[in-house]
C-alpha cells in the first residue's frame, strides 16, 4: 500500500494515477474539505495531522510501502514529518511538487523570503493590501499593517467560523474580510480586486496546475504591485515536478506493475489524456 499525502488538486489526479497503475493506496489529509474531495473521487481518506511518529505508526500498521508526499509546497511541516517518518521506518519517500511559476524579473514582483519580510515590504508599501495567503499567518500581518496610516488590510480566506474568529480578534473588519472557497477565476480575481481598490496584493510562490496563477495574472494585468513568498526552501531528496516520473519511481523501488499507457508517457486523468 502507497500512502499519498493529498488535499490538492493536482495530488488528487496523482492518487488516481497511482491506483490506475495497480497500487493500492491511502490518502492522507488534514481538513473535511479535503477528504470529501478525495472520497468523491472514491479515494481512501485518513483526516488529520501526522507527526512523525503517526507516519512510523502507519507505516507498521497499514503495511506501508511507500510515502508520496503531494501535499502543498508551503505544507512544511507535513513534509518534513513525512520525511523523518519514512526515514524510521525504512521506506521510501517520494515527493511531487508542481513547478514554480517564475516572476522574479517583473517589475510589478517583488520576492520575499518569508512572511515576516512581506509584511515588512508591505508595511513599506501602504495603501489597500489584499493577503491571499490565508489564515494561518494572519497574525503575522494584521499586527504589521493594521493602524498604519493609508493602509487598509483586506483577508482573503475560507470561509470557516475559526477564521472568523480569528479576524474578529486581530481586529480585522468584517467589510475588509472576503470569506470564499476557490478555485477562483482570472476574472473573479480580477472583480474583487477593482471593487476593493487593491494597489497591493500578497500571495504565495504555490505554483499552479496548467501554469497559470489567475490571481497573479489578474493583478499583473491590473497594474497591481504584488509581494510574492519564496516556497520553503527544504532539501526532499527523491522528488518531481511531473506525475510520470513519481510513477517510475515507485515501480524502480517496489517494482510494481506501471501499465504500458504509464510507461510511455501516456495516461488518463478524469477521462483526459495527458502526457510529459
Amino acid at each position: 500500500m502507497i500512502a499519498v499525502l493529498a488535499g490538492t488538486s493536482d495530488a488528487r489526479e496523482l492518487a488516481l494515477l497511482i491506483r490506475q497503475a495497480g497500487y493500492s493506496l491511502l490518502t492522507t489529509v488534514v481538513t473535511e474539505s479535503a477528504a470529501k474531495s478525495m472520497q468523491e473521487a472514491g479515494l481512501p481518506v485518513q483526516v488529520g495531522r501526522l507527526s512523525a511518529a503517526d507516519f512510523v505508526d502507519l507505516v507498521r500498521t497499514k503495511n506501508i510501502q511507500a510515502i508520496v508526499d503531494a501535499s502543498h509546497p508551503f505544507a512544511e511541516e507535513a513534509s518534513k514529518n513525512a520525511m523523518s517518518g519514512a526515514r524510521e521506518a525504512g521506506v521510501p519517500y517520494i515527493r511531487y511538487e508542481r513547478e514554480s511559476l517564475s516572476y522574479h524579473d517583473h517589475p510589478q514582483v517583488t520576492m520575499a523570503a518569508d512572511y515576516a519580510e512581506a509584511a515588512e515590504l508591505a508595511a513599506q508599501k501602504r495603501g489597500v493590501i489584499m493577503l491571499t495567503t490565508g489564515s494561518k499567518t494572519l497574525a503575522i500581518f494584521a499586527k504589521r499593517l493594521l493602524g498604519l496610516p493609508d493602509t487598509t488590510l483586506v483577508a482573503r480566506m475560507l470561509p470557516r467560523l475559526d477564521n472568523m474568529q480569528k479576524c474578529e480578534e486581530l481586529g480585522i473588519e468584517q467589510k475588509n474580510i472576503v470569506a470564499m472557497q476557490g478555485p477562483f477565476s482570472k476574472a473573479l480575481n480580477r472583480a474583487l480586486y477593482e471593487h476593493y481598490g487593491v494597489t497591493l496584493m500578497i500571495t504565495k510562490e504555490s505554483g499552479k496546475v496548467g501554469a497559470v496563477d489567475e490571481k497573479l495574472e489578474a493583478a499583473l494585468e491590473l497594474g497591481i504591485e504584488t509581494i510574492v513568498i519564496a516556497r520553503p526552501q527544504i532539501e526532499y531528496g527523491v522528488k518531481f515536478s511531473d506525475f510520470t516520473g513519481v510513477l517510475r519511481e515507485l515501480d524502480r523501488c517496489l517494482k510494481g506493475g506501471i501499465d504500458h499507457a504509464v510507461s510511455h508517457g501516456v495516461y488518463t486523468v478524469y477521462g483526459t489524456t495527458a502526457g510529459n
